[in-house]
């Protein structure tokens, strides 16, 4: 079987690679980032990255991902995350939009912030669930995270065009893959 550089990894894919691979740069690199990490719930947000321990992994929500890329997220400036931000600010978060499109890798540097003015913008009062002493509390702070390496995989045209393309795909038995990935460079 002769190797097609036009084809993923995969024999029986027949879509080509031109297609499936999308690199995104400036603003729909932003555009996309804010779309896929917004519409998820939640991300796992792992540091302790370079120390040659085991990483640190926990769900958090982020509240904002700003024109420029940047996510942000509320924390207690007194965690046990933000002291392993402060002695390795290397981070990587993982997102998923839903079970079958919408992941998103994201690895950059994190650091501490304490701008009052940015968490009353970024202040909704389902926080209160986790900062019971409200938006105000002087333990409360930002992570801001910047990205320096993001991938994505998802769908081209949503996902009830993926999920009718599979469904014509297993009664028809040919491959129609309406999946898209690639670098975000933003």
């Amino acid at each position: 079987m002769e190797s097609n550089p036009q084809s993923r990894d995969s024999a029986n894919n027949t879509q080509n690679t031109a297609d499936h691979i999308q690199t995104l740069e400036g603003e729909k690199a932003v555009k996309k980032l804010k779309d896929l990490a917004t519409s998820a719930e939640n991300c796992f947000f792992c540091t302790n990255i370079k120390t040659g321990l085991p990483i640190s992994v926990r769900p958090m929500s982020v509240q904002e991902v700003d024109d420029e890329g940047n996510l942000w997220f509320i924390s207690m400036i007194d965690s046990h995350k933000n002291d392993e931000i402060e002695r390795d600010p290397f981070t990587q978060l993982f997102f998923q939009e839903n079970k079958n499109s919408g992941f998103l890798s994201v690895y950059g540097l994190s650091e501490v912030v304490r701008d009052q003015a940015k968490i009353d913008k970024l202040w909704n009062p389902f926080l209160k669930v986790w900062f019971q002493n409200g938006k105000d509390d002087p333990n409360i702070g930002l992570i801001k995270v910047v990205p320096t390496n993001v991938y994505y995989w998802d769908t081209k045209h949503g996902e009830a065009v993926a999920f009718i393309k599979m469904a014509a795909s297993i009664i028809t038995g040919k491959t129609m893959d309406d999946s898209v990935e690639g670098k975000l460079k933003v």
